[in-house]
């Protein structure tokens, strides 16, 4: 079986235009917003979210789909860094677990718990070092939610999670983090923010912006043509292209902070352990590799951090060499029982992380976030640096803070703990045996993969389901026509890779056959789905 590449499929769909139940939602010419936010990744709508949480009249656009960039490339872990506690970073780290626990609480749904065993190698960290990092980690976090666990000693010779390892390995430290799906987190994100009334446009890009009375400027271009709007601040949330937007723009380079792109890669291969825990593999260069239970057949490796000395460019150029793949199949093979060769790699992704540069190394850059208010604008204009994951809600948090004080507003309260679209629920794993009560005749495998993807808005495209044969065509024997209209109407999803590889992971199982059907039905889905807006 070939290696899935996680680039764009090769038929071409043309992009779909905005349908006219979003013309009427969206921006029109001249409007003026309180904030603009360039870049529709993690950290962009973070800050749409917590803007329109203050009240604030929010526009963000994106030039490719949500999460097209670095937000769908990560090892998809929200975690406080146990890496980064040797280093001393404690700030971020307890900064870390404190939104760890937030996150489980608002997105139960797509942030789930996992037991993470971190292997002693001889000859590595000594083990009661690697015990007194997970304390330290432990006591950062504090009191602990119910469903996660502090760290505790593994004899691998005698514990379950020992029977994949070398026999050698004899010692590892259990403790708990969570896994999550990152491209739907910014996704339900995003809608999160539009619920609260930002204005989110994908495949539109910003090609102009300039200063007049107090106020942006600003271009914005998509397939139907160019237009401007204007807007009291602007925030460059663009990523790997946050230089680039500045010198495109010619706005901020002035005193615009140096950027370093590092990039880091992960590989896909079949399932190669039983259980649900993740390992945590120690490099002799000192970095960590995780091997991770993958979309229940596979196991995610990565991630390796190495500088990247080209500009983002095409993030679709953005590659795993094969330096890297040689270098996780080593890590894993270092501790594993079974072997695994570049033969077995059945799918790779490389993302590009823009960090403010601070003259470290590629794997001591630290993950703090950097938000530059450029100086000497007549209007705020904020420019994002680096961020984790995990700590999106506290970048969003600042940078809102920035930008009410640059247009001098006061901050106000919001209740920031409002679960994300369909996390409305106490305990996932009482609303999953609800759902499979509920949905008895669906097969158990495809209501838990709904559970896992929409929570409770699952119900939405399920409704008055009863079998398969009512959820429309069969474009896989995972895929129904019910899910991919809930896509195109409620989650911005246009092209075969935005439903196959962004808001789901189904890319892993679709043939190329079966997603060159979908190509050719997404036409005609999207225009049923503006018939049906039409209709409302």
């Amino acid at each position: 079986m070939a290696r899935t590449q996680w680039r764009p499929y090769p038929y071409a769909l043309a992009e779909v235009v905005r349908n006219e139940k979003e013309e009427v939602t969206a921006t029109t010419p001249g409007k003026d917003y309180d904030v603009a936010i360039v870049g529709g990744g993690i950290n962009g709508v973070a800050i749409a979210h917590e803007a329109a949480g203050q009240g604030l009249s929010v526009l963000l656009v994106e030039k490719r789909d949500l999460a097209s960039g670095t937000s769908s490339a990560s090892t998809g872990i929200v975690h406080g860094g146990v890496r980064y506690v040797p280093q001393m970073h404690f700030r971020l780290v307890r900064e870390s677990l404190k939104e760890r626990r937030e996150l489980l609480k608002i997105a139960p749904h797509v942030v789930h718990p996992m037991t993470f065993a971190f292997v002693h190698q001889p000859g590595q960290a000594p083990y009661l070092g690697i015990r007194f990092v997970l304390k330290v980690y432990d006591w950062l976090a504090g009191r602990l939610p119910g469903n996660l666990h502090g760290s505790y000693g593994l004899n691998l010779t005698k514990h379950p999670f020992g029977n994949p390892l070398e026999g050698h390995l004899r010692r590892a430290v259990a403790y708990s983090d969570c896994q999550t799906m990152d491209a739907r987190l910014v996704v339900l994100t995003a809608a999160a923010a539009a619920h609260k009334g930002a204005e989110v446009l994908t495949r539109t890009e910003c090609v102009g912006l300039s200063q007049a009375g107090g106020r942006w400027e600003i271009t914005l271009r998509d397939a139907k043509g160019t237009w401007g709007v204007t807007a009291r601040a602007v925030v460059n949330a663009t990523g790997p292209w946050v230089r680039s937007f500045i010198d495109e723009t010619q706005v901020g380079a002035e005193d615009a902070p140096g950027l370093r792109l590092i990039k880091g890669s992960h590989i896909i291969v079949p399932r190669q352990y039983e259980g649900e825990h993740a390992y945590v593999i120690g490099q002799p260069d000192g970095r960590i590799v995780f091997a991770i239970p993958y979309e229940d057949d596979f196991t995610l490796i990565g991630t390796t951090d190495v500088e990247y000395a080209g500009d983002a460019g095409d993030f679709g150029d953005v590659r795993i060499s094969d330096a890297e793949v040689d270098y996780l199949c080593d890590a894993f093979n270092r501790v594993s029982r079974s072997k695994i060769t570049r033969d077995q790699v059945r799918g790779d992704y490389a993302g590009l992380r823009a960090q403010y540069d601070d003259g470290r190394s590629a794997s001591e850059v630290s993950r703090e976030f950097k938000l530059h208010l450029h100086e000497g604008a007549a209007a705020p204009l904020l420019s994002v640096y680096g961020g984790k994951l995990t700590t999106h809600r506290v970048l969003g948090q600042q940078a809102v803070k920035m930008l009410l004080k640059g247009l001098g507003a006061n901050e106000k309260p919001w209740n920031r703990l409002e679960p994300l679209p369909g996390g409305e629920m106490e305990d996932f794993n009482a609303f999953l045996e609800q759902q499979y009560v509920r949905y008895a005749r669906l097969p158990r495998e495809l209501v838990r993969r709904y559970a896992r993807t929409y929570g409770t808005r699952m119900d939405h495209f399920l409704e008055g389901a009863t079998t398969v044969g009512d959820l429309g065509r069969a474009f896989s024997k995972d895929l129904y026509e019910a899910e991919v209209r809930y896509l195109v109407s409620h989650e911005w999803a246009r092209t075969v890779d935005d439903i196959l590889w962004r808001r789901t992971k189904l890319k892993l199982t679709t043939s190329e056959q079966e997603a060159a059907t979908l190509a050719e039905a997404l036409p005609d889905i999207v225009a049923s789905v503006a018939d049906d807006m039409r209709e409302l």
